[in-house]
């Protein structure tokens, strides 16, 4: 369960042990307040379960080497990875790495928290590809309409395999985004979103295919009780076209209206107001790092898998997606 990093790889038998013996599956969404939620039930119990099992099976030269994880702990850890991702500054963001790594192995025991291991993944994505980006030679300013880092993205994509859940749900979301009129290649959103996970989830509470937070989701007609239609494929990817939709007309171009379903449409506006701006080329730097990186990997997605440059996406209106 969930142990020290050192615990986690030195003995991953009893961490294989303890996962068995709490019978939770993977395939299991974890239920209740989001994993950073210091009340999450989920967590407490899981912790708990982990204790017994720790006073009762690890040998005792063990336990004087080393110490359970707990759950303000992990806490502590995913929590720092998500402020990390609301730097402005590169670096700065990929100075969390080894948080980021760490929690991503204590996750990596926690079969009831595999939903949110997804997202810390793509965490450490991001990283690595922040990092790619300044280690590469020095690049003039981004002319006006290029987006920084594609290239990045561009050579990372096309070297990833192609999801397997993918061709499971494309038939629905791309029907949905051709029903409001927006490129149907845009559903590859939900490869840099979830990876195709219905139940995926992020610690700040968002959920399903397209990662909605609840009170966008709510805005958007769908209810989180008792059933969450976030985590409905067709229900969520008629409410996420709808928002892009609306984000699209309200910045004119796909750029920035990704940059406002990841950054929040008010604070798109507000920097595009404080830097003069027009376009992502000339805010980005001045965005939180996750959504630096979020917009070339959500537009190099898209050409990988579709063929669908940035600037084609402009004049498409419901082309299907490539199956």
């Amino acid at each position: 369960m969930v142990f020290s990093v050192k615990i986690l790889r030195k003995f991953g038998a009893i961490s294989a042990l303890l996962t068995m013996l709490t019978g939770l599956s993977a395939e299991e969404p974890p239920k209740g307040p989001s994993i950073s939620d210091p009340n999450n039930p989920d967590m407490v119990e899981l912790h708990s379960m982990a204790q017994s099992l720790w006073d009762e099976l690890v040998p005792e030269n063990i336990k004087a080497e080393y110490e359970l994880m707990g759950p303000d702990e992990m806490q502590a850890l995913l929590n720092e990875v998500v402020t990390a991702g609301q730097e402005e500054n590169l670096q700065a963001y990929i100075n969390h790495a080894p948080a980021a790594r760490n929690a991503m192995t204590a996750l990596q025991s926690m079969p009831a928290f595999a939903d949110y291991a997804g997202w810390l993944r793509a965490q450490l994505e991001d990283m690595e590809a922040a990092q790619t980006s300044l280690e590469s030679s020095p690049m003039p300013a981004p002319e006006v309409n290029t987006v920084p880092m594609l290239d990045v993205w561009l050579g990372r994509m096309a070297k990833r395999p192609r999801p397997e859940r993918a061709d499971k749900f494309l038939p629905i979301l791309t029907s949905a985004f051709a029903a409001e009129g927006i490129p149907a290649s845009l559903v590859w959103l939900a490869e840099t979103e979830s990876s195709f996970n219905p139940s995926a989830r992020s610690p700040v509470g968002a959920r399903g295919l397209f990662q909605l937070m609840p009170a966008t989701a709510k805005s958007l007609g769908l209810s989180l009780f008792p059933l969450d239609q976030r985590t409905h494929p067709e229900a969520s990817a008629r409410a996420a076209a709808v928002y892009l939709k609306k984000l699209h007309t309200r910045f004119g171009d796909w750029p920035l209206a990704l940059a406002a379903y990841n950054a929040g449409e008010g604070r798109v506006g507000r920097t595009m107001k404080a830097e003069n701006a027009t376009d992502f080329a000339g805010i980005a730097a001045h965005l939180p790092a996750e959504t630096q990186l979020y917009v070339p990997k959500v537009l190099a997605t898209v050409q990988v898998r579709t063929g669908v440059t940035p600037g084609q996406l402009e004049n498409v209106k419901s082309a299907s997606a490539k199956p």
